[in-house]
């Protein structure tokens, strides 16, 4: 499971060392630190509380952390507001108490309402789109939304987890010719994702099977980055259709708050709304399968 003790331990020590003291005009230079980036007493000195606090804090040993040390914390070591709400999630448990932290079977299964598939069927030829849940499966998709990238419905149920197939499927890299951006704001989603449900059993059996098949994950996921990519740019090079440079818009849904429905579109008149129209048209994807090397593209 991803503890909250382990979480908040690693994730501080990594920001503490990826910043470099000289920016935040603190005296002796890298030349005489035996580590990187910050001491525990500098960060403590800038948060404004006890060295042995900050320490207890890190080891994971310190309870009922309020929100004012969290955010003198958070100032100190210049998180983001992704990272910021990141720590404010791993240290609620902390918090709450061990009873109220979800154990293995304690959450429900993912559900995806009526009306959101009735939604997607509504964007069935136009706008491909899909549901993600927690841990970033792939809950539910219209036709189009299902062939832009990999051929869903050829992946088993338990293998539609964007995770799963970034990392494991062999299709993967050619689908993304910039496959470490792809792999970057995965674990960047993934992690947020923890942070939120750091004792979901599903976002604990993803995370720990990528830490044992995928030294790629590890070696990111080591990097404790928090960047919760809802928006933006992709460039896929689909083997049916050729190149898609697509926009993709990510909406939380309001009364399934771990759900959100994502997106695809592309301007006007541009080669992909093309590519688009004819991959609709398409009676069936061949390509892109979860397991099988992609043909080459067009």
């Amino acid at each position: 499971m991803l503890h909250a003790e382990i979480e908040i331990s690693s994730f501080l020590k990594a920001r503490r060392a990826a910043l470099d003291p000289a920016d935040l005009g603190l005296p002796g230079g890298v030349t005489r630190r035996r580590v990187r980036g910050l001491r525990r007493e500098e960060v403590a000195q800038l948060a404004g509380i006890s060295v042995d606090y900050y320490t207890r804090i890190e080891q994971g040993r310190a309870h009922a952390i309020s929100d004012s040390v969290l955010d003198a914390i958070a100032r100190a070591l210049r998180l983001t507001a992704g990272e910021v709400t990141y720590l404010r999630n791993i240290a609620v448990p902390r918090r709450r108490g061990a009873a109220d932290c979800c154990a293995p079977g304690a959450v429900p299964g993912q559900t995806v309402r009526p009306e959101i598939r009735q939604l997607l069927d509504a964007m069935e030829s136009t706008v491909p789109a899909l549901v993600v849940g927690r841990g970033l499966d792939i809950l539910a998709w219209n036709r189009l939304g299902g062939r832009v990238a990999f051929d869903l419905e050829a992946v088993a149920p338990d293998r539609r987890n964007t995770a799963l197939l970034v990392f494991l499927d062999p299709a993967a890299r050619a689908l993304h010719p910039e496959w470490e951006d792809k792999a970057e704001e995965v674990v960047g989603n993934l992690r947020a994702e923890s942070g939120r449900h750091p004792e979901d059993p599903r976002i604990c059996e993803v995370v720990n099977e990528l830490l044992v098949r995928s030294a790629d994950f590890k070696r990111l996921w080591a990097a404790q980055s928090v960047h919760e990519c809802l928006r933006g740019t992709k460039r896929i090079l689909h083997p049916d259709v050729g190149e898609l440079v697509i926009t993709f818009e990510s909406f939380r849904l309001g009364a399934d708050e771990d759900q959100a429905l994502v997106t695809y579109s592309a301007p006007r008149g541009s080669e992909t709304e093309r590519r688009l129209r004819e991959l609709a048209a398409l009676p069936e994807v061949t390509t892109a399968r979860a397991g099988a090397a992609p043909a080459g593209v067009a």
